[in-house]
């Protein structure tokens, strides 16, 4: 015999699982424009920014080189990969990775993320937790394992309870996930209201403040470019645009290319 379905009262819609959703999806508000309020300005060097401008020239070259005569795909080379190229000068020049534990403005930075992240998670998760205390408030409509409970009814101590219903807790968390697509609707895809965007970017960022480092970028672009040959796609140009605007008794037209040839 199965056990009985659990009726949950239609008041709890209303006063527990309407305003946690509410309550969740205000503060993300709050804390995208609190974010842009605190927001500190990134100054870029005059250095810095010449050094990315010869990277993204150098990666462009290599990309589309194949688009351009091969007189100034090599030409081009030269002139980045001589000696008083750019790239080959960036390969040499050494320059002190920033450390944020004693750059001030990233220790900063760091402060305001968990200022703005941590914090006020803490803050009104356990607000929540107090408040709506002992409230089972959805079910899961697909079957769990009994893995899932601790994470699902948090707050809730029944051993009977099937795994599928949900706790006012752990839906409070439920939302602080969930609601990433409404925010980007509303606010666009890059805000700040995403607490896990967030908190990833102040992973990311830390690491790549630790790794970043000019002189080797410019070494692997000095040795991607040096390897790198120009291949012609432009040889049958004329060919294929006649091919491919030709009559089909016109066969004559693709005999003189091969690649139309190899192709089924």
């Amino acid at each position: 015999m199965s056990e009985p379905e659990l009726l949950l009262d239609s008041n709890i819609r209303t006063w527990v699982v309407l305003p946690i959703v509410f309550i969740t999806f205000v503060f993300g508000i709050i804390r995208h424009y609190l974010s842009l309020l605190m927001a500190s300005e990134n100054s870029i060097t005059l250095d810095s920014l010449r050094d990315g401008q010869a990277l993204m020239r150098s990666r462009y070259l290599r990309e589309n080189g194949k688009y351009i005569p091969r007189q100034a795909f090599l030409a081009r080379k030269e002139f980045l990969l001589r000696k008083e190229g750019v790239i080959t000068q960036g390969k040499e020049k050494v320059a002190p990775p920033r450390n944020p534990m004693t750059d001030p403005s990233m220790m900063t930075d760091m402060l305001k993320g968990n200022l703005l992240n941590v914090l006020p998670m803490i803050i009104i998760g356990g607000w929540i937790q107090w408040a709506f205390s002992g409230f089972v408030t959805t079910k899961v409509p697909f079957p769990l394992t009994i893995r899932f409970k601790p994470m699902l009814q948090r707050g809730i101590e029944l051993e009977a309870l099937d795994v599928s219903w949900v706790s006012s807790a752990s839906w409070y968390f439920l939302n602080v996930f969930g609601l990433r697509s409404m925010y980007s609707l509303i606010l666009g895809e890059n805000n700040a209201a995403d607490q896990t965007k967030m908190m990833q970017d102040q992973m990311s960022g830390a690491a790549m403040a630790m790794q970043n480092d000019p002189q080797k970028a410019f070494k692997a672009e000095w040795e991607a470019l040096q390897i790198t040959k120009h291949q012609d796609s432009m040889k049958y140009i004329e060919d294929i645009v006649v091919a491919m605007h030709a009559l089909p008794e016109d066969k004559f037209t693709t005999e003189k290319i091969p690649s139309i040839q190899a192709s089924p």
